[in-house]
């Protein structure tokens, strides 16, 4: 049987990977502790829910338009308004099966063979696989522990050439949970004034729960706005994960290029979760501010309690539901005939010997870390902590 070539350009995500596991072994009858997926370990709130029955028993059952629904596309529009402060006709705005589809349809929409796409890392999985399916090239910017993971204007500059074309990020970004500041976007945009060709990918689907008190974009910068694709989606703010529901807003070229790729893959997103989604958007936003306060106390354990941790190196993340230890410090040591020279090989023996399932860092371009979700319950994470601790207190 043969295959695309293009398949070899990239691997299946290394969180879905680990995921996997976690279920085989469960399976089997051990008891594991799973912190590999970004899945919200809420329900969908019952309003949200409501909003779908009522679309089916109304009717909303046919195809509805590839770039959403008219009802959507306003909701969203006065969202952006309300919440970003941004201004955006319904035109240049977008419904996609997810906020990964509205990713690919950008990328896949404006990156050329041999183009550049700068991405600092830590990044989630799916923008360099995305960038390598576009035939375009991947420049990765080390951000490290010491600098929150945020990229500097200077390392921003250094990575420009003539053949970029693209910068992608996400904040509150996944798998770190640094949020960029007002401040340090600023920074940023003072570097991307001096290059106007350079389009930016902001990935704000975390931005609901965000612990510093409030989100800011960077398209709400005026040399900005023309130039920046703000994706965003329902998975993470609503627990909307398997409503498969996301947006893009953008300037109206780029969103008639998506609407035109997108038309040949999927057509429209769900026509229920579309109707589900407008009141999402503009009804009651109680259940989304009691997950972020839930997901809060979380970090507030687990953060210290794995940086009280001998060998453990751990940031404060402001956003998302994610720990991101550096645990090189353990590189070198073993337990028994296990030796952990590597991120991967510590993921790996902290489920078998510790049945947690954490994701290793060199999936985000940090092979120095691990990625553990906090979206599960505080029993959870209190079982794990231990866990992982023991595991760890065992190399010598």
């Amino acid at each position: 049987m043969q295959l695309a070539d293009r398949l070899k350009r990239f691997s299946e995500p290394q969180t879905i990977r680990m995921a996997k596991l976690s279920r085989e072994l469960k399976a089997q009858g051990l008891d594991i502790i799973d912190l590999s997926l970004g899945e919200p370990d809420f329900r969908t709130p019952e309003h949200i829910c409501n909003a779908a029955t009522e679309a089916m028993n109304a009717g909303y059952t046919k195809y509805p338009p590839v770039a959403g629904i008219p009802e959507l596309r306003a909701a969203i529009c006065t969202k952006l308004q309300r919440d970003n402060g941004l201004q955006y006709a319904p035109e240049e705005v977008m419904v996609s099966t997810g906020a990964k589809q509205s990713l690919a349809n950008a990328i896949l929409c404006t990156i050329n063979p041999g183009d550049e796409v700068i991405i600092p890392t830590p990044f989630w999985v799916t923008y360099g696989a995305l960038v390598q399916l576009a035939e375009g090239t991947n420049v990765f910017v080390d951000c490290t522990i010491d600098t929150d993971f945020k990229i500097t204007p200077a390392q921003l500059e250094a990575a420009i050439t003539e053949k970029t074309r693209m910068f992608i990020f996400s904040s509150p970004c996944n798998p770190t949970g640094t949020v960029y500041s007002k401040e340090d976007l600023a920074a940023l945009v003072a570097v991307f004034e001096r290059y106007p060709n350079i389009l930016v990918i902001s990935d704000e689907i975390y931005e609901y729960i965000n612990f510093r008190g409030g989100h800011e974009s960077i398209a709400q910068f005026p040399s900005m706005r023309n130039r920046t694709v703000v994706v965003n989606g329902f998975s993470k703010g609503f627990a909307m994960t398997g409503w498969r529901l996301g947006y893009m807003a953008g300037p109206k070229e780029i969103v008639q290029a998506c609407e035109k790729f997108q038309g040949q893959f999927t057509s429209g997103a769900n026509s229920i979760s579309q109707r589900a989604g407008v009141v999402a958007l503009t009804g009651d936003m109680a259940p989304t501010k009691l997950m972020t306060e839930a997901f809060l106390q979380r970090r507030d354990f687990i953060i210290p309690a794995l940086a009280n941790i001998p060998g453990v190196k751990i940031n404060n993340p402001e956003g998302a539901f994610y720990a991101f230890p550096d645990i090189s410090s353990f590189f070198g040591k073993s337990f028994g005939e296990t030796t952990i020279n590597n991120d991967e090989e510590m993921a790996m023996y902290l489920l078998h010997e510790g049945h947690v399932t954490t994701v290793m860092g060199s999936a985000f371009g940090a092979n120095r870390c691990l990625r553990l979700s906090f979206a599960t319950s505080m029993g959870n994470l209190e079982n794990a902590v231990k866990r992982i601790a023991e595991a760890l207190g065992k190399l010598k």
